[in-house]
């Protein structure tokens, strides 16, 4: 794969290692956001078909992506903590089974992904969320903390949610044993892909989720304020968050809406967010799905995978720690600073040379996409070689 840095407007002196907090936007976007924007000018120009056709095809790419089957299983949604609610709602519905007393989350995972079980089990007192921390030592840490997690799956175990690549260091986590361990024990596989998918592939018909949630802002390379998300058979005939106009069926009838309707629209598109044929967001998202259908994210992990591994090694010979390539992603990675160098003089140097990356504890976080080239990451380890000196 080559290098993308033409589809992009990332100034030159800019060096941007920082994917995994936004992504800029590409030209193809960014067009069709303004085209967007000025079409509600004129509103008039604004027809029926307008509310549905734009969405259902987001939904067929989205789906297309994750090698979904059908659109049918996909949903437009505002954000990851609105997909988690959406799941809460959901479980607080139906029968718990007895035997299910705990809910595992990631350590150190990202708050969206947290908060709303907390709210499932203040309803459900008797479920317990238990944390699956990683491992003191940084020996093995990847390994270890992978068979940690796996052993938490038992018979107890309502649902499990996690991030397969971890949004603070890119710990990877193996969702096919993962995955394997939830089907034997009945539980739950909620997924937020937000740090994964669009940067390595993701197949739901080989995980076989529940749920997946992924926001567009960053590796999906869309806007803010948007969100994708895939629902399995937990979800068929379930409840959305809202009760939509559009959610309805026949709601492409404008003349009879005030014909109050019963029923849902089928498959995912009931839980739709309100308002999700938004005529802005939605045309960047599709050019960005395009693109990304034809660049392929295995093809995007290989690249950020050539362009690390080099520099990978030399931050390791100058005494930086880096989780061993078996258990981290290549397109956004965790790196440990020696004791004899602050983060605050890291983070001084780094803007002053316009280097624009993200620091999680004691560490640095560098997220690399195709618009990164040797140039970045020379640039990058210079400043943190300078600095050991």
């Amino acid at each position: 794969m080559t290098n993308k840095k033409d589809f992009f407007s990332i100034p030159e002196e800019i060096y941007y290692l920082n994917c995994a907090a936004m992504s800029p936007t590409p030209k193809v976007a960014e067009i069709a956001g303004i085209e967007g924007l000025l079409r509600k000018s004129q509103p008039q120009e604004i027809i029926t078909t307008d509310f549905f056709e734009n969405a259902e095809k987001v939904r067929e790419l989205f789906a297309k992506l994750i090698n979904c089957p059908t659109s049918e299983n996909i949903a437009i949604i505002p954000s990851v903590s609105y997909g988690v609610a959406l799941v809460v709602k959901n479980i607080l519905k139906k029968q718990i089974p007895i035997s299910k007393t705990k809910v595992i989350l990631i350590g150190d995972e990202f708050p969206s992904d947290v908060y709303g079980w907390h709210e499932l089990i203040s309803e459900r007192p008797k479920l317990k969320i238990e944390t699956i921390s990683a491992p003191e030592t940084l020996e093995n840490r990847g390994q270890k903390w992978n068979k940690k997690l796996v052993e938490a799956l038992d018979k107890d175990v309502l649902l499990i949610c996690l991030s397969p690549t971890h949004w603070a260091d890119g710990t990877s986590f193996n969702l096919e044993n993962i995955s394997k361990k939830c089907k034997e024990n009945n539980i739950l596989l909620i997924i937020d892909g937000t740090q994964h998918i669009g940067a390595m592939e993701f197949d739901v018909e080989k995980i076989k989720p529940d749920f997946v949630i992924c926001a567009t802002y960053k590796w999906l390379l869309g806007p803010y304020g948007s969100a994708l998300a895939y629902l399995g058979e937990y979800f068929n005939d379930g409840y959305p968050l809202e009760q939509t106009w559009i959610g309805r069926k026949n709601s492409n009838d404008f003349k009879n809406l005030i014909n109050y309707q019963s029923e849902y629209q089928d498959g995912a598109f009931r839980y739709n967010m309100g308002e999700f044929s938004n005529f802005i967001t939605l045309p960047m998202v599709q050019k960005s799905l395009e693109l990304l259908i034809e660049w392929q994210p295995d093809n995007i992990q290989q690249y950020t995978k050539n362009l690390s591994q080099k520099y990978v090694e030399k931050l390791k010979s100058l005494g930086f720690w880096i989780e061993e390539e078996e258990f981290r992603a290549s397109h956004m990675f965790g790196i440990r600073i020696p004791s004899n160098i602050s983060i605050e003089a890291i983070q001084k140097a780094m803007l002053e040379n316009k280097v624009f990356v993200s620091y999680r504890g004691n560490a640095i976080r560098i997220s690399i996409n195709v618009w990164n080239t040797k140039k970045d990451l020379e640039h990058f380890c210079k400043i943190l070689e300078n600095l050991t000196k």
